[in-house]
């Protein structure tokens, strides 16, 4: 556990401007073993105190406020190493708390300003219910189409196992239960119990024509196993690719690919073995449907009339193929149009229970002036009925390192004990508020969940011009600066560009410093020890170091004038006043001049409004550098988010095509075939089309979470496929049938398992989809593509994956045909020596 840098504001709410701050560095293993660094302003002069081994006493502490009135507070911020558990490093610190504080003098009041792990804590919790939730849907769904209670212990037993099974799985990766692992094990709820589905099925047909319990598991489980294998295989390599991607994408979704691969090949696994096993001991002997009581015969009644309407419609798309054809052509079109136009976004906004406001003050304006502004703004914040807490800070810290840059720590309380529970409101809300303030611009961004680019700049989002002509890279930055505040949706338009800063310029007569023996080096020594908070000396105690500071009364820090009071001493000895070999005149100068990659640049930062996604502000921005026509020595890029948001854009595409070409090789090798998996790939289309139109429906962007749906798509929709096909190869081969009756028998006899599985899929995704809990709204888009695309390819698949069938048996009887031709042609005959 490392503590990591923070600051308390330099500034007080009421009563004078004095400061005490904290930074601590090191490991904090007990209450007593740590380090803190207490630095104190009054009027400008710095007295530093290094408190090292034990906390700070009433004698210490008082030492230290005998230089101020007033003290706001003291911040402490502790963040975690890389690879350690938040959880559990906030249960350790939280066990010192009331040690420390035994500690601390009783004037001195210690409490928790924000705990990240509140929030893990509510997300965690909130997707183990709907994990909860989705598995007592899937088992309702079992039941609902088996109506025996045998069969859906059965079933349903492939839940737990495979859960238990997976955690297996994480604890050998080392991995830990979070959000995306937790994730992943709620969606895969909805498709672990497929196998053990299409096997109990399988094995409840045979056990309803007669057979006993043990043969008609031995036969069923015959002639389902590779079906089991095809899906069980298929399913695990769209995952593939996302396990060895590089990238942010890639180590976002490493985690969550394995946990969901695990669960996969553990349900693929029971259903093999275990549920044949309990299918030949526990399934009840068949028995006609007047034996049964209302509700079977009601819901036979119902899916017998299901049943009878898919023969009827499936009859009509078998005798026109053309017209579903052109359905199935449509699909692919609609995808590529709808790709092209739906709103993308990088990671869903996400309330994590704080909110941070950058302000920055004119590049004229004093500390004092900085000070009072930055009190009006927590006021403002305090007073908001949304916010719980306010930690302020005025001045350069960090990596902020200008005077006129302050920072708004904000604590949101619970979403159930604020007025506004959707955090985009309260954003707003407070975003107006802070906007009336004169004389600063103050940015408000609710921080992400998972920062990209570790940047930590005045707005979320941040665009960097580059040129190695001052001037040239500092007008367009103007410009750009103002053209993008005008474009709709973009707000807290700001740069880091400060030129203009009033200075104080000493230009030295050096013929006049000759003559009296005075260097130039002599004249920067008195100004950096006049004000530049020279340190020239330490006294040591027995327990502490006190920084001895060097400067000149802060009421000769104000103007320049007073700086004729300076005098340098001559080597004869004489003291010669400043102004006397020196003028001093106004100017300006910057505050900051920044370089990227040791070529200067300007960084526009900005923030969107809650209805513009990223995607749609950086096409905005493109447009407008076409439009201005800047010049070809000016160069642009996105950083942070945005440039991640970039990079994640390209690898998405990527990703959606290497998931397809491992699946089409899998298949391929399982069936020793290059037609059947496209046949099985064929409902693709479909899925994409229904995941869009549903995000587009709820005004959901395509985030990354919404792709990771539509990849888990590609796996789910293909098992309809998969389930279909086998059964229609196999009655080819074995009954002899043409492919039109295999493949319509096959689409008759596997109605019942294919709306098993699809609708236990929905029943496991819709929780997500409806995003209810804390953190809620991040899952959301990735359970609306998950529901979108099962809806509306279940429908189509169930029509177009025999017309597909159809046509490519064809195309393959052709092929072989033409082999056949020309293996059978008589070959030329040889010509005869000498002819």
């Amino acid at each position: 556990m490392r503590a990591g840098n923070s600051y308390l504001p330099t500034g007080s709410l009421s009563g004078p401007q004095r400061v005490l701050s904290v930074q601590t560095t090191g490991r904090l293993n007990n209450a007593s073993d740590y380090n803190q660094l207490i630095v104190a302003y009054r009027n400008g002069a710095a007295v530093r105190l290094n408190e090292v081994g034990r906390a700070v006493d009433d004698v210490e502490f008082n030492k230290v406020a005998s230089y101020f009135d007033n003290v706001q507070g003291i911040l402490l911020a502790v963040q975690r190493q890389p690879g350690s558990n938040t959880i559990q490093v906030v249960d350790a610190i939280s066990a010192l708390l009331p040690n420390i504080r035994q500690q601390l003098p009783a004037s001195v009041n210690l409490e928790v300003m924000y705990d990240r792990a509140a929030s893990i804590r509510a997300s965690i919790a909130d997707v183990q219910f709907t994990l909860v939730l989705a598995a007592a849907l899937v088992v309702m769904v079992i039941f609902l189409f088996l109506r025996n209670l045998a069969a859906t212990v059965i079933a349903s037993i492939a839940l737990p196992i495979s859960v238990i099974g997976t955690f297996a799985g994480m604890y050998a990766f080392g991995f830990s239960l979070n959000n995306l692992s937790l994730m992943a094990l709620t969606l895969s709820v909805g498709f672990v119990v497929d196998d053990a589905i299409v096997m109990l099925e399988n094995i409840m047909r045979h056990r309803e024509k007669g057979e006993s319990a043990f043969e008609a598991a031995l036969k069923g489980s015959r002639e389902i196993t590779f079906t089991v294998i095809s899906m069980t295989l298929s399913l695990v390599a769209v995952f593939i690719p996302v396990m060895f991607m590089g990238g942010m994408l890639g180590r976002l979704l490493f985690e969550f690919s394995v946990s969901i691969s695990c669960a996969i090949i553990v349900s693929g696994v029971v259903s093999l073995m275990l549920t044949p096993m309990m299918c030949s001991r526990f399934i009840p002997d068949h028995k006609p449907s007047d034996a049964h009581g209302r509700f079977y015969r009601a819901s036979e009644k119902t899916f017998d009339g299901m049943r009878g309407v898919y023969d009827a419609s499936l009859r009509w798309c078998l005798a026109h193929r053309r017209t579903v054809m052109g359905v199935f052509l449509l699909t692919i079109v609609a995808t590529v149009v709808l790709y092209r136009v739906v709103p993308k976004d990088f990671l869903p906004a996400e309330d994590t229970g704080r909110l941070i406001a950058f302000s920055q003050g004119g590049q004229d304006i004093s500390f004092e002036a900085m000070l009072r502004y930055q009190r009006e703004a927590a006021e403002i914040a305090i007073a908001d009925p949304n916010i719980d807490k306010v930690m302020s800070r005025t001045g350069a810290s960090g990596s902020r390192i200008t005077d006129n840059a302050g920072l708004l720590f904000l604590r949101i309380k619970p979403r159930d004990a604020r007025p506004e529970p959707d955090i985009n409101k309260v954003v707003q809300d407070l975003r107006r508020k802070l906007s009336r303030i004169p004389g600063i611009k103050v940015s408000l961004q609710n921080p992400p969940a998972i920062r990209v680019g570790g940047r930590l700049a005045n707005a979320e989002y941040q665009y960097t011009i580059q040129d190695l002509d001052l001037d040239t890279l500092y007008k367009w930055a103007e410009v750009l600066e103002l053209e993008i505040a005008k474009l709709p949706g973009f707000q807290d338009v700001s740069s880091d560009l400060a030129v203009a800063r009033p200075a104080a310029v000493v230009d030295i007569n050096r013929d006049k410093a000759s003559t009296l023996g005075i260097t130039a080096d002599q004249i920067e020594s008195v100004l950096a020890s006049a004000f530049g908070s020279r340190r020239v000396s330490t006294i040591y105690s027995a327990t502490n170091q006190f920084a001895v500071i060097l400067e000149v009364d802060p009421e000769y820090q104000t103007d320049t004038p007073m700086m004729s009071k300076l005098y340098i001493r001559a080597p004869s000895g004489m003291l010669v006043p400043l102004d006397a070999v020196a003028s001093i005149r106004r100017g300006v100068g910057p505050l900051t001049i920044n370089h990227q990659g040791q070529i200067p640049a300007v960084t526009i930062s900005f923030n969107l409004m809650p209805e513009v996604t990223l995607g749609t502000a950086l096409d905005r921005i493109r447009d407008l550098e076409r439009e201005l026509q800047i010049p070809a020595t000016l160069t642009t890029s996105f950083q942070g988010t945005a440039k991640a948001f970039e990079k994640s854009l390209q690898g998405m595409g990527l990703l959606l095509v290497m998931a397809i070409l491992v699946i089409y090789i899998v298949l391929g090798i399982l069936y020793e075939s290059f037609i059947h998996p496209l046949t099985i790939l064929s409902g693709l289309p479909a899925a994409g089309v229904g995941a869009i139109l549903a995000l587009m429906a709820f005004g959901v962007p395509l985030s990354l979470y919404a792709f990771v749906g539509i990849i888990m798509l590609v796996g789910i929709v293909k098992k309809n496929a998969i389930i279909m096909i086998d059964f229609a190869i196999a009655a080819e081969r074995e009954q002899k049938l043409p492919p039109e009756q295999a493949i319509y028998q096959a689409a008759l006899t596997r109605f019942r398992p294919i709306m098993m599985t699809t609708m236990a899929a929905l029943a496991g995704s819709l929780p997500i989809a409806i995003g209810i809990g804390h953190g809620g709204e991040a899952r959301m888009p990735l359970g609306l593509a998950v529901v979108g695309g099962l809806l509306l390819s279940q429908v189509l698949t169930l029509y177009i994956t025999p017309v597909i069938y159809l046509y490519l048996d064809q195309l393959q009887t052709r092929f072989r045909q033409k082999r056949k031709k020309k293996s059978a042609a008589p070959a030329a005959p040889h010509p005869a020596p000498g002819e």
